[in-house]
């Protein structure tokens, strides 16, 4: 299973979790939770250190 880059839990298949590459630079896949998209919190992508919705 997927882990939350926001929260550190685990993304279960039935949740709208999202997954997207770092929209800075393309190099990791970050995950969200439907909670932490849902309430807006901040991410942060570990190799470029870009932070995000």
């Amino acid at each position: 299973m997927s882990t939350c880059i926001s929260c550190g839990r685990k993304v279960t298949p039935e949740e709208k979790a999202v997954k997207m590459t770092c929209p800075n630079c393309g190099g990791v896949t970050i995950w969200r939770c439907e909670k932490c998209r849902l309430f807006g919190r901040t991410y942060r992508c570990p190799a470029c250190g870009f932070t995000g919705p």
